[in-house]
């Protein structure tokens, strides 16, 4: 999962189609004009050359989200010519109609100037952009014939399937693989191969240390299931992709992926999450927009909570920089309006009571769930933007920089995430400023609860399950419960 070489190439994809599309219809508008010029045929209407480049920009992203509900960034589909060549033909048919109904049914006058512009652009950008997306093709197997941009994985079996996946992926140049070694006990590779091979896991381990190593494909199940798990928890704490080739061609159900290597080998694709691919780029684009709206309009009533809390305390900070684990274990600050009095502010709650000489409310804090209707600790200012959880306003901030997403798990410390024995797996996405778990009782549900909540929302994620958590957040605000 840590290997991105897959989006970038979406990334260029798009970036690619966007381009075609727009010299394509740019060309036939330019081709109908110089006609009409020559030819003496007035127009159909006098749009200029930039007012029409203009509208077909706004006309675009909706052609790129045809192709992509057509699954032409999904590798399943561009690693397959003629189904890609298909797929294309078939969005921009549907794309062509998409610009005639805008044309005839949402702008105030004509956007072509005659006719037949759209048919010529429909055909100029078909061919253009089976063009870029060969073009594209062949830079990739160019760059991977110099090593560059391969997926590195690890066979783990000794079954005829795990040779005939060494046989296909060792070309590097098609596949996009290369292979770092095979775990398989006596397996014949063959005297010429420069794959190395290993008896166990953990002799590849110990021989290769922290290898770069992108996935894992595993041909076969060991009798000792230690052994298989400790391959599966391998590549969940070290967030690569893992794959299990099944001794059987049925296929499967539940949360995972089926992949076809050679069109003929079912491969399954365990995710460690649904939030992946496309998903992590919508939801990136999701949070910048919404994020960035939210903390324009946050901003003004940040600056007077800022104020209240310098005129309060004026040698105190007015944030709280908590350290916390994000995605993939990264130690990322968390930035929060200091709600607590800055004597207490930097210690534990156990700390912080026994140093106010009250160490009888550790207990009735823990036993309430980590809080107390009247903490001595927490400021007037402090209670009241905990109310309505205006304290967390400053993670605003984080969600802009990519620390944080506006939905996720929550953030917690090294010490709770210690507590919790799948911590890998909320660590593959990451954590929010609200979630699951804080619209669904926070505060009177358990920790393991939480932690439950938090694993439900990393593996089954959607963008509709994040826009009704957001929705719920509101309401819970404004009942006053608040989030955190």
């Amino acid at each position: 999962m840590k290997n991105n070489v897959s989006l970038i190439y979406n990334l260029c994809l798009l970036a690619g189609d966007s381009l075609a599309l727009v010299a394509a219809f740019t060309a036939a508008y330019v081709l109908r004009v110089k006609l009409a010029v020559g030819l003496n045929i007035a127009p159909l209407g006098p749009t200029s050359g930039k007012t029409f480049i203009g509208i077909f920009l706004l006309v675009l992203p909706f052609w790129l989200l045809i192709f992509a509900l057509l699954g032409l960034y999904n590798h399943s589909i561009y690693e397959k010519r003629f189904v890609e060549f298909g797929r294309l033909l078939v969005g921009s048919f549907i794309g062509l109609l998409f610009v005639i109904f805008w044309n005839y049914y949402i702008a105030d006058k004509p956007i072509f100037p005659a006719r037949l512009v759209p048919i010529y652009g429909f055909v100029f950008g078909f061919i253009l952009l089976v063009i870029i997306r060969n073009a594209a093709r062949f830079v990739r197997g160019r760059l991977f014939s110099f090593n560059i941009g391969l997926t590195r994985v690890l066979l783990v079996g000794n079954t005829r399937v795990t040779h005939e996946l060494l046989e296909w992926l060792g070309d590097s140049r098609r596949s996009g693989y290369q292979v770092l070694g095979v775990v398989g006990g006596k397996l014949g590779v063959g005297d010429n191969s420069t794959v190395p091979l290993y008896r166990s896991f953990d002799t590849f381990l110990a021989a290769t240390g922290n290898a770069d190593l992108h996935g894992i494909i595993q041909t076969e199940l060991y009798a000792e299931e230690e052994r298989n798990a400790k391959i599966l928890t391998y590549a969940q704490e070290h967030h690569i992709s893992y794959r299990f080739v099944p001794g059987n061609t049925e296929l499967f159900v539940g949360n995972i992926e089926v992949e076809l290597f050679r069109n003929s080998v079912p491969v399954l694709h365990v995710h460690h999450t649904a939030l992946f691919g496309w998903g992590r780029v919508v939801k990136r684009i999701f949070d910048l927009l919404a994020g960035g709206l939210a903390l324009l309009i946050a901003s003004p009533f940040m600056i007077i909570l800022a104020l209240i809390i310098k005129i309060t305390e004026p040698r105190a900070p007015i944030l709280f920089k908590p350290r916390r684990t994000g995605r993939y274990g990264h130690n990322i600050p968390i930035y929060k309006f200091r709600s607590m009095y800055q004597a207490y502010n930097d210690m534990s709650p156990e700390e912080g009571f026994v140093k106010m000489g009250k160490p009888e409310l550790t207990a009735e804090y823990r036993r309430n769930g980590d809080q107390l209707p009247n903490d001595p600790r927490v400021t007037a200012i402090g209670r009241f933007m905990r109310k309505l959880s205006l304290d967390e306003l400053p993670q605003l901030i984080n969600i802009v920089k990519g620390d944080i997403s506006l939905v996720g798990p929550r953030a917690l410390d090294p010490f709770e995430l210690d507590q919790y024995s799948k911590k890998n797996l909320i660590l593959a996405v990451k954590t929010g400023l609200t979630g699951l778990a804080q619209v669904s009782g926070r505060r009177d549900i358990s920790f393991e609860e939480r932690r439950k909540l938090d694993l439900y929302y990393v593996q089954n994620w959607s963008f509709w399950m994040d826009l009704t958590i957001l929705v719920k957040t509101i309401r819970v605000v404004l009942g006053g419960r608040g989030t955190n």
